[in-house]
């Protein structure tokens, strides 16, 4: 018992600590427990949807409470990733962030979603949706690639 919840909880903060803006693949830690057949599905699938959203919620709160800290060299993003970012963000939008989990510009994206103040709720809603649709398309993909 004690070593599925010391798997469900290592991958919710792996899939925490890459949703801001640390390199990792949540998606190829995901796919190997799931490969392992070893663990619960839904279970990863929660401990992985809840880190990420976790660790978006994380870089909101970064980015609306911090934001004037964006010089430092601690801030999670650079400037060329800030303006980047920003001009995603009002270009596409808040659905914008259905698309949170894209590598490179998912991560900043939920930043600037807190630094333009947008509502925490659909910031919520929209992340969640996102994030754990793509964590159900690689089971899917899995599922699928193992014949079952």
């Amino acid at each position: 018992m004690f070593v599925a919840l010391g798997v469900y909880g290592g991958l919710f903060a792996f899939s925490f600590m890459v949703a801001t803006l640390i390199p990792g693949s949540s998606e190829a830690a995901l796919g190997s427990l799931l490969l392992a057949g070893d663990w619960s599905p839904v279970a990863l699938l929660i401990s992985a949807s809840m880190g990420n959203i976790a660790g978006s919620v994380f870089n909101w709160f970064c980015g609306r409470f911090l934001i004037h800290y964006k010089d430092h060299s601690w801030f999670p993003l650079k400037e060329h990733q800030y303006k980047k970012a920003v001009r995603w963000f009002k270009r596409f939008g808040q659905a914008s962030l259905l698309f949170a989990w894209v590598p490179v510009v998912g991560d900043p994206l939920t930043v600037i979603a807190g630094t333009l103040r947008m509502k925490f709720i659909n910031f919520l809603v929209l992340v969640a949706i996102g994030k754990t649709c793509r964590y159900l398309f690689v089971y899917a993909a899995i599922t699928s690639w193992q014949g079952g």
